[in-house]
């Protein structure tokens, strides 16, 4: 099975707020009594005494995989589960943090770090395991970071699964399918030369595809510049098979982001480094706009652990991680608002975007859009933001919102992810069902709409719509994709958590992964990829 978050239910303490991990590890909590005996017990028969079985409890905690925001809640509600546990290898630590150092390794990209690469992820985030926990929970869920993906690139697709094999199909005239070759392709095939190589994250930008492997190196093949054809800067030489990036051996990547001129990587310390391709906007470092060379994003960023990033066009946002809450900043382009900070200008480093704070709202899922960005929150609410065009911020209008504003008509969804592209949105709920709203163009928000008086098809939604199309193929989708470019027709893929794929949209390029005869372009309802995703 295949979802975005653990099965495993969250276990809740309704007489304790929700606060930040630190907020309730420091509270002044009372110790409690050895005569209570949701505690310790005293030696009455059936009663279980916590005190005298710690590895056991130890085990229950990690192999129920509770939420680091659970654990914290047993610190204050329990003295039992604050105090030194007396375990190897460090024997200060709470029955809780030994939990959560049990449940870190788990992880993947925590298994291979040392022990002194530990300690300062540790010290990064704040200076618990269970912010440590958080962290890498955070970027599973909003990345799908070791579970299948597919990415609707501009006129070329790629599609990930579960096992890191990769399959490329679509627009090809710069190499960037991966399969030596320039020839354009329909059918998805597998990229042969990454036999061996497991690959967990994908990144497709305009003749360009990024590919990371478990073992955080970088592959990228197509062309050698990020600039755009319209603007007459064009690679001087093409790469039709993955190559190691080697400006970035020395960084353990875990995700890739292709803006228009310029893309970003993620380490798994949560750093951010930025390239420059013939921009006047810097990104954040100070060196020369031509500048080839990874450069760690400076400025309020540089201490604080990053689990997200996402690119548009000439901007960047971070979803970061922080022991008070997570948090979103923003750097780059502000045309249109689409930084978030209720202005329009340019920000040359990461800017804390403050309306989260003053909605109450936690950010889980960061989309960057070509001219608009959105957010899902903890509690499923959906904010948007940026240049309005044809309706995609979903408010029923066109207007622009410089900084984030909740999506009011999805105020009975629990949305769960959300995904964004040029002048187009899409949401997830956690019930599986599909919304989206924006421009029609391309058939690219799977809503079929019938024919107007012209014989126009592809009408514009100003506010979410749920795609019906996709509740017919009677699968839970956890993942939608569509195309981030302003210069070409968008394409969308559904994936479902059994590993089923479906694509809808633009396919000119063949970027559909389906055949298209007599003369179609397009495909306007939902229909399987065959590859099997799981």
């Amino acid at each position: 099975m295949d979802a975005t978050t653990s099965g495993t239910p969250t276990i809740q303490y309704h007489n304790i707020p929700d606060q930040p991990i630190t907020a309730i590890v420091v509270a002044n909590v009372p110790t409690f009594q050895r005569n209570q005996r949701h505690c310790y017990g005293d030696s009455s028969p059936g009663e279980f005494p916590l005190a005298a079985n710690p590895s056991i409890v130890l085990h229950v905690l990690t192999a129920c995989n509770l939420d680091p925001q659970d654990l914290a809640k047993l610190e204050a509600t329990c003295s039992f589960f604050r105090q030194p546990a007396n375990f190897s290898p460090d024997f200060e630590l709470s029955i809780s943090e030994l939990a959560a150092v049990d449940m870190c390794q788990k992880r993947a990209i925590f298994k291979p770090m040392t022990d002194e690469e530990r300690r300062e992820l540790k010290q990064r985030c704040g200076g618990s395991w269970k912010l440590v926990l958080r962290f890498l929970l955070a970027g599973e869920a909003c990345c799908r970071r070791e579970k299948s993906q597919a990415i609707a690139g501009p006129g070329h697709s790629i599609a990930v699964t579960s096992k890191g094999v990769v399959y490329s199909f679509g627009s090809n005239n710069n190499g960037q399918l991966g399969h030596g070759t320039t020839e354009e392709e329909w059918r998805p095939r597998p990229i042969r030369s990454l036999q061996g190589i497991r690959i967990i994250q994908a990144a497709a930008g305009a003749g360009r595809t990024m590919l990371i492997s478990d073992a955080g190196q970088v592959y990228a093949f197509g062309k050698d510049s990020f600039g755009e054809a319209e603007y007459g800067v064009q690679g001087t030489k093409l790469v039709t098979s993955p190559q190691l990036v080697e400006s970035l051996k020395n960084i353990f990547v875990v995700q890739a982001a292709i803006g228009n001129f310029f893309t970003a990587v993620l380490s798994r310390e949560g750093k951010v480094y930025t390239f420059s391709w013939g921009s006047d906007a810097k990104m954040g470092h100070h060196t020369d706009p031509n500048d080839l060379e990874p450069r760690p994003l400076l400025g309020a960023l540089e201490n604080i652990p990053v689990v997200q990033i996402a690119a548009g066009y000439c901007y960047l946002l971070a979803l970061a991680c922080q022991p008070s809450g997570m948090s979103v900043y923003s750097v780059g382009c502000g045309l249109g608002g689409k930084l978030g900070h209720g202005s329009r200008t340019d920000e040359k480093y990461p800017r804390l975007i403050e309306q989260f704070r003053l909605l109450n709202l936690q950010p889980v899922v960061v989309a960057a859009g070509a001219w608009h960005a959105a957010v899902v929150g903890r509690d499923g609410r959906v904010c948007t933001w940026g240049w309005g065009r044809y309706g995609c911020l979903g408010h029923g209008n066109e207007e622009c919102e410089s900084a984030p504003k909740v999506v009011e008509s999805l105020n009975n969804v629990k949305a769960i992810h959300v995904a964004t592209g040029d002048y187009t949105t899409f949401v997830v709920s956690d019930e599986g069902d599909v919304y989206s709203f924006g421009c029609g163009e391309s058939a690219s928000l799977g809503h079929n709409a019938a024919a107007d008086g012209q014989g126009n098809r592809h009408a514009n939604v100003l506010s979410p719509e749920l795609v019906t199309s996709l509740k017919q193929v009677n699968e839970r989708v956890v993942q939608i994709s569509l195309t981030n470019s302003i210069y070409w027709n968008a394409h969308t893929f559904a994936l479902t958590e059994s590993g089923k794929l479906f694509a809808f949209g633009a396919g000119d390029k063949g970027q559909l992964g389906i055949e298209l005869v007599n003369n179609q372009t397009e495909r306007v309802n939902p229909e399987r990829v065959e590859i099997d995703l799981c």
